[in-house]
This record gives C-alpha cells, structure tokens and sequence, in this order.
C-alpha cells in the first residue's frame, strides 16, 4: 500500500486503488428444480456471450456492436453513457479488454426495484484490461452489471441498480469524457478537454522523469507510466478514492494489486489534481512527477506497513536529486526546526497525517539525503529495498547488518549532517 501527501511546492502522493467485487444474484426464480442447473449453466453462457462480444467490439472499435445488446427497455440514460463511454474510448491504446468470472450461482436481490423482465440476473462480473506501452499485466476491476432476459434474449440493462447494495461499478477515465492522449517514450499522459495545457506540460516532464528513476532504481521495472489528469472531483474521487481527493493533493500513484511473491504490481497510474498539479511551478511539477514514479518503480518491492520515513524520504529523494535546490530551501520547515532543536527521532508514521505531515516529509527527505551521503546512492537503494520490505518493529535488526548501526546510531548520524546542511 502506497501513501499520501500535500505540500505547496511538491505535494507527493500514493495510496492504492482497489477494484469492487460485484455479487451474483438470479431475481427470480423460474425453472424447475430439475433443471435449475441446466438454466443456470444455460444463463452464463449467454451472458458470457453477450460480455465477449462487447469486449471484441470494444477492440475492434465498433459502436454498433458495442450497443447491440444494451436493454432496449433500459434507462435511456443509461444507453447513452455507453455510447459515450465506447466513444471516450476511441483514443485510448488498449491492448486487452476482457470480462470474465460469470459465476452460475446467484444471491438474494428482493428488495431492489428491478426491472419487469422474463428474467433479471446480475452475476459477478470483472473488466480485464491492459493499457497498450504501460501495462505489462492486466488490471481487474468489478463491474455492478444488472442483466434482464426478454424473450429469450439476454441484455444488459444497468450498471448502477446494485448499489443499494454497496455494489458499484468501477469507474475508469473513460466514464468521464473524451480521453486526449499525448505519447512519449516513457509513456502517455491521458486528459479530457480543457486539461490540454497541464498534459502538454506533464508530458515534456515525463521522458526525463522516467529517465531519472531508473537512473537511480536500475532497469528493473517496466519504465513506462500511465499519468491520467481527472476533469473533475467526481473522477478523481473514482480514481483515488475519496479519502485523497482534496484540493491540497496535486498528485497520487496508484495501483490496483500488489503481488508480495512476485514483487509485481498491477494497474499502476499517476493521477493529478489538475488544480493543484496545475499550479505548480516547473521545478516544483518536475519534483511531483519523479515522487511519484518512484513509488511505481518501487512499488512491487513494497510491502504495506513497511516505514513512511523510508519510503516517502526515498522518494522525495529521488525528486530532488540534481535540482541544486539546497536543503534550507527544499525543507523550510525543518531549516526553522533546526534552528531551534535538532529531532530527537525518525518521524513516525503517525507524523504523516495531520497538520505536522509537511514537515515529516521534509525530515524523512533528509534522513534519506543523509544515507546517501554515507553510504553512496547504491548504497541507499540497497537499503531501501531491504527495509521497504518489513515493518517498524524489525527496521534495527535491517540497520545493524547494513551499516554496522541501530536507529539510535542512525538518528545520531542524522543529527549531525543536519547540523552541517541547515547552518
């Protein structure tokens, strides 16, 4: 699990994106117990057919294909956002758009005002897909489906009747309106209309940040970034979750599954806030967008728990670096906290939220600068690998074997290079 963070300069951001998993449900019951498995099995494979060929017309860039099997009797609403859905789509390079796990079983729907059907079925259903130059795996993401039958002819009628529920339909860039793409070696940047200017800006920043990651964390990783600017608070709040939708986020990377054996991560963007990303200075956008392909970069050697000093310090690190901003500069906070007293401790994952988050992330910036400064920079990414993989009770026992130190012997260290950087 990634994390979060505002700042006015170079607000630098993760979390992680989790797909919803619909339920199954037959509205009815309607044939006989004799052949109940019969018309169930008989039902998916139906609907299985209907999903396959929207996901081929999907590909293959046909409307008419696509809406073929939209309920004629459904909300006309409804039937004109997948008209618009499939047209957002025409930009979009997609690689693979499939559905799958049409499961036969069902759950109880009595309560939802269902359409008048032969039959209304809403089966577990989820969109597979992989971005075309980013994705090297496919992202899974659940779709709240509502399926009618009418003369025995299955259609889709909703994707919004489940959610009394708590069963949504996932909701990509797409959903929001025409998708703008700009590509360039180190990925695309995707925008809706009127955020031409911020894409064109993130996209000149893109190749170098790409660049300069791996200049720092190896070849290792897929080196290609999706970066999505949102149009509206409703889409950000769809791609991020509503917890870091703010106005005071400019960016957050995001990823849809984390696989801790195969330390791969799937489904993985950068997502602006194209108020506050848009304000940013050059230096300041250029920061933001290196924060957060680290994390992308890094994300698949990660684990959830792991300490925010090391892997929020480590990617502000790796912003910074070559920016010959100085530290007074890059962590005003921590120039007056010095001036003052010098911490007497690492920053604690708790000092990452609340009105003290800034000046956490300037220490752990600085921590991070500091170990550079002792160990080389391999020496830093050897130990952020090491240490991105456990939690805060076993950071000691990491930091005796790699430096020869505890935490104790660490904030020591630390203590002085602050004296020597923030005179």
């Amino acid at each position: 699990m990634s994390r979060f963070r505002f700042v006015l300069a170079a607000l630098v951001a993760v979390t992680f994106l989790a797909g919803l998993v619909t339920a199954v449900a037959p509205a009815t019951p309607s044939a006989p117990p004799a052949s109940a498995d019969t018309a169930a099995t008989s039902r998916a494979d139906a609907v299985r057919a209907l999903l396959d060929r929207r996901a081929r017309a999907v590909l293959d860039r046909d409307e008419t294909a696509f809406t073929a099997d939209l309920d004629p009797h459904a909300d006309a609403g409804f039937r004109q956002r997948q008209r618009d859905l499939f047209r957002n789509l025409a930009a979009v390079p997609l690689a693979e758009w499939e559905y799958g796990r049409v499961d036969p079983a069902g759950a109880d729907l009595s309560g939802l005002d269902l359409p008048a059907a032969d039959e209304v079925w809403a089966p577990d259903v989820r969109l597979s897909y992989r971005l075309g130059g980013v994705d090297v795996e496919p992202s899974s993401q659940g779709m709240a489906y509502l399926f009618t039958r009418r003369d025995g002819r299955w259609y889709l009628n909703s994707d919004t009747a489940l959610e009394p529920l708590g069963k949504r339909t996932w909701r990509g860039p797409w959903d929001f309106g025409p998708s703008h793409v700009l590509t360039g070696t180190g990925g695309f940047v995707l925008s809706h209309p009127g955020g031409e200017v911020l894409a064109a800006r993130v996209l000149a920043e893109l190749d170098g940040a790409v660049t300069a990651v791996t200049e720092v964390w190896g070849q290792a990783w897929a080196r290609q970034v999706a970066v999505l600017i949102p149009a509206s608070p409703a889409e950000m709040v769809a791609l991020v979750g509503p917890g870091f939708a703010t106005g005071a986020i400019a960016g957050v990377a995001v990823a849809d599954r984390v696989d801790p054996d195969t330390h791969t991560a799937r489904g993985q963007r950068v997502v602006l806030n194209p108020d506050s990303a848009g304000a940013l200075s050059p230096l300041a956008l250029r920061v933001l967008l290196r924060h957060e392909i680290t994390h992308i970069a890094a994300r698949g050697e990660t684990v959830d728990g792991a300490p925010m000093w090391v892997l929020e310090g480590f990617a502000d690190y790796v912003g910074y670096r070559r920016s010959d901003v100085p530290p007074p500069k890059a962590a005003p906070l921590l120039a007056a906290r010095v001036r003052q007293s010098l911490p007497s401790a690492l920053p604690s994952d708790a000092d990452f939220r609340g009105a003290g988050m800034e000046l956490a992330y300037q220490q752990a910036w600085s921590v991070n600068l500091y170990l550079a400064s002792s160990l080389g920079e391999p020496g830093l990414v050897a130990l952020y690998r090491r240490l991105a993989r456990v939690r805060a009770s076993e950071v000691d026992g990491v930091l005796l074997e790699a430096t020869g130190g505890d935490t104790a012997a660490l904030v020591r260290g630390w203590q002085e290079f602050l004296r020597r950087s923030f005179p």
